[in-house]
């Protein structure tokens, strides 16, 4: 596995068990998680998808289902601020080591906090990006909050 993305080599060394789910990735898609969720035939509430936002100024990585929406105002709250915003693109790349449609929030390059949505642990496995685009790793929550150093929180709106 010394040849993974940083998120399978973080996973790997921990001795987690997971499992990878690849998939064609069309570079025309808008809505990563949306493919992953239609090309692995998984319920969309159990992909989550991984947004970098600023709150107060500091990058964050939240962590919510492709079906519902991140909700900024319940992100602030969550780490203790006011304001929280979606950060741009390439400041999420380059805060990270990922591209933008495959951040995982494994393995990150920085270590941003992170914060996933409370609904993960209704499910017994989750999957999040792997690190690339077509690529979805699947894992327990708890493992997913142990591993990304994680809080739980209730982000994300239907």
């Amino acid at each position: 596995m010394a040849a993974g993305t940083p998120a399978t080599v973080l996973l790997t060394r921990a001795g987690v068990a997971f499992s990878l789910h690849p998939y064609p990735h069309d570079p025309r898609a808008e809505a990563f998680g949306d493919e992953a969720a239609a090309a692995l035939g998984v319920p969309p509430e159990q992909i989550f998808k991984t947004l970098i936002a600023i709150v107060d100024g500091t990058l964050v990585c939240a962590v919510v289902p492709v079906a519902g929406r991140l909700d900024l105002k319940a992100l602030a709250a969550a780490v203790g601020g006011k304001r929280a915003e979606l950060a741009d693109p390439a400041a999420a790349a380059r805060a990270t080591g990922y591209v933008v449609g495959g951040i995982s929030p494994l393995g990150q390059k920085s270590r941003l906090r992170v914060v996933l949505d409370s609904s993960a642990p209704s499910f017994p496995t989750v999957y999040v990006s792997a690190g690339k685009r077509g690529l979805q790793v699947q894992l327990a929550p708890e493992d997913l909050v142990q591993h990304a150093r994680a809080q739980l929180a209730a982000i994300a709106t239907a």
